[in-house]
């Protein structure tokens, strides 16, 4: 039996491996990437490393056997039909006849367009049959935490999210709750709404960074359409920008509010704090 883990050189991906190897064998870890290269130090470690591509489904032959758990990470890849590239991977489980298909999702509440790939997927899953786990993760702290920069440069948070709250925890504390439920038992077609112990709004995240950074920060709530031009403005896609400030519109509505407990449960401790990620973020 093996775990197999997609997109493990991700940013998420990262943290399961290296939770995985503090409770299976390295050679019972199957490490699911694009560039070998970025896996040589996992490879080092003695995970098996298989070369797979989403967009390239018969790279995924033989990748998966009888009885192994898969985890699907979502692809990034808005562009290129991520419910298909999902269902690549989903296919590829279902034929070889996997003990566990779990699939990071996005939180059952979240209406935004980001949200419409993973419903797809989570249709095309429980179409297929297989046994299942979806992990509804919440937001990530570093979703903002990583952007310090400009908000440090200009004094000021901007979103357009109102005074919408956000239950987001660590990449870390995500990864461990899949890590659970693949190595652990009693999983089986259970659905988790993951987020962080504590939702807190702009306002105060603003405050919070104020604070350790010692600089005078406000949060400046901005209607949808300049925040859509902020972005693109940074370089980004307007269709990709167009989905970002989609979420924003989603939080203001609090639907990023998840009141589940289900990630400190399955962690067996408390979610990091957006205090701990910022202060981690500011001495980085």
């Amino acid at each position: 039996m093996s775990i197999v883990v997609t997109g493990a050189t991700g940013h998420l991906g990262r943290f399961v491996i290296e939770g995985l190897l503090e409770k299976v064998p390295a050679d019972q870890i199957t490490a699911a990437v694009r560039d070998a290269e970025k896996a040589a130090g996992f490879a080092a470690r003695g995970v098996k490393i298989a070369v797979a591509d989403y967009n390239t489904p018969e790279t995924f032959d033989g990748v998966i056997s009888a009885g192994d758990k898969v985890l699907l990470i979502s692809g990034n890849e808005f562009d290129k039909g991520r419910v298909g590239q999902h269902k690549v991977v989903l296919d590829a489980a279902k034929a070889a006849g996997a003990a566990l298909f779990a699939y990071t999702s996005a939180p059952g509440t979240l209406t935004a367009a980001l949200a419409d790939d993973h419903r797809g997927t989570e249709a095309a899953i429980l179409e297929s049959g297989v046994t299942y786990a979806l992990l509804r993760n919440g937001w990530y702290n570093e979703n903002y935490t990583e952007n310090l920069a400009p908000v440090l440069e200009h004094g000021a948070v901007v979103q357009a999210a109102g005074e919408g709250k956000v239950s987001s925890a660590a990449r870390a504390d995500y990864a461990a709750a899949a890590v659970a439920v693949l190595t652990g038992e009693g999983h089986e077609n259970k659905t988790y709404e993951l987020g962080g112990d504590t939702a807190w709004s702009f306002a105060e995240y603003a405050a919070e960074v104020a604070k350790q950074s010692g600089k005078e920060i406000a949060y400046s709530p901005v209607p949808l359409d300049v925040y859509t031009g902020i972005l693109t403005g940074a370089g980004l896609p307007e269709p990709v920008a167009a989905i970002l400030a989609g979420v924003d519109v989603s939080i203001a509505e609090n639907q990023l509010v998840v009141t589940s407990g289900d990630l400190s449960r399955l962690t067996g401790r408390p979610t990091t704090p957006i205090a701990e990620s910022i202060a981690a973020a500011l001495k980085g």
